[in-house]
């Protein structure tokens, strides 16, 4: 029986009712830009994330950029990212004209590793960027030791992790700001591109930001500062405001086939497999992801095997940031960044989807076992 990487037609279904409805209030009103419904889930999310205030804006993408706009990042600076992440984490610093500084990962969390961290800060350091890759929370407690030892901010990549928690706070509850994504295929997802900032507790920030979406304005056509168009659709909100309400329940489903398969696979030769990690105090991996290694440059072969049968599968991520054709200007060498090269060898994801039944876990399972096998 085949089984997708991910299946939102059953997450849909849940919602459909609600938003048909919401679609014709919005027709009826003719309100689609920045109405009503931005501004009540941009609440709705500061309360989630136990943060100070929120703005919707218009990707996961925007919502770095903005934040990074909001301290004045520009030529000259630097901001430390990870190199094993998605491509914008370093694409809005460039775009900016500041320059990205890659670290390491920790190789069990896929997330920035704190003593690669130390070693890259730098008197042009004017800001720290953490990713929560695949839903799991980096390690904040150090990171914010050291960035608060150097007086630099801390804006954090929770675009993956909005829901995962560590050390009894929020993914977004750490740094000055955070952004998340609402793609389609996150844990909660709109019907298009969508994101959000978050701002812990600084007013200015927040103020700037929601003038730096709307081209730098405020009052209308007084712009204060050069911005971009990055607003949050009212469709968008609408459809997120009616999926908010069972993300949760989403989450849960996800850790339970999460649990699942660790138990299932544990048998399997850790040296030619490595399952999930997660030690995290009073945390919660909300598994965006569920992501695999396999050894002994074996990922295509397994792959190949997993399409043969009929499961969905990718990898993310490939190529490392210091290996990309546009940050060859950067001069960075192969293995700088050992573990996270290694993981982009190794890596692969496989469904993980809240909807998901017995039988399909049973499915991928099999599949796998039957390979090492």
């Amino acid at each position: 029986m085949p089984v997708p990487l991910l299946d939102l037609r059953a997450q849909n279904e849940l919602v459909r009712h609600e938003i048909a409805e919401g679609l014709q209030d919005l027709m009826n009103r003719s309100s689609f830009i920045l109405g009503s419904h931005v501004s009540e889930f941009e609440k709705e999310v500061a309360a989630y994330a136990h943060t100070k205030y929120a703005v919707g804006v218009s990707s996961g993408t925007d919502a770095q950029l903005l934040a990074l706009m909001a301290l004045g990042i520009g030529p000259g600076d630097e901001v430390i990212i990870p190199t094993f992440t998605f491509f914008s984490t370093a694409g809005v610093v460039a775009r900016l004209g500041a320059t990205p500084i890659f670290t390491d990962i920790d190789p069990s969390t896929f997330n920035m590793d704190p003593s690669s961290l130390s070693s890259s800060l730098s008197p042009k350091t004017k800001a720290i960027m953490p990713v929560h890759l695949f839903g799991q929370i980096a390690d904040m407690p150090t990171i914010m030791n050291i960035a608060n030892g150097s007086g630099v901010p801390v804006v954090e990549d929770a675009c993956q992790s909005m829901g995962a928690r560590g050390w009894g706070r929020e993914a977004g509850e750490w740094g000055s700001m955070s952004s998340f994504s609402f793609y389609p295929t996150k844990n909660l997802g709109a019907f298009g591109d969508a994101g959000l900032t978050t701002i812990l507790d600084d007013d200015s920030l927040f103020k700037k930001i929601k003038r730096l979406r709307v081209h730098g304005m405020e009052p209308v056509y007084v712009h204060h500062e050069v911005g971009i168009n990055g607003r949050l659709d009212e469709f968008q909100a609408m459809v997120l405001r009616a999926k908010l309400k069972h993300l949760e329940s989403w989450h849960e489903g996800r850790i339970r086939n999460a649990t699942w398969y660790l138990d299932r696979l544990a048998h399997l030769d850790a040296d030619r497999i490595e399952l999930p990690s997660f030690k995290i105090p009073q945390g919660r991996h909300i598994y965006n992801q569920f992501t695999l290694k396999i050894k002994n440059g074996q990922r295509d072969a397994f792959r190949a095997h997993l399409g043969t049968h009929g499961i969905g599968n990718a990898v993310y991520y490939p190529i490392c940031l210091h290996e990309q054709p546009c940050f060859a200007y950067l001069g960075k060498t192969q293995g700088q960044f050992a573990h996270s090269e290694q993981a982009a060898r190794e890596v692969v994801s496989i469904p993980v989807y809240p909807e998901m039944n017995h039988q399909q876990l049973e499915e991928v399972a099999d599949v796998i076992e039957s390979f090492f096998h």
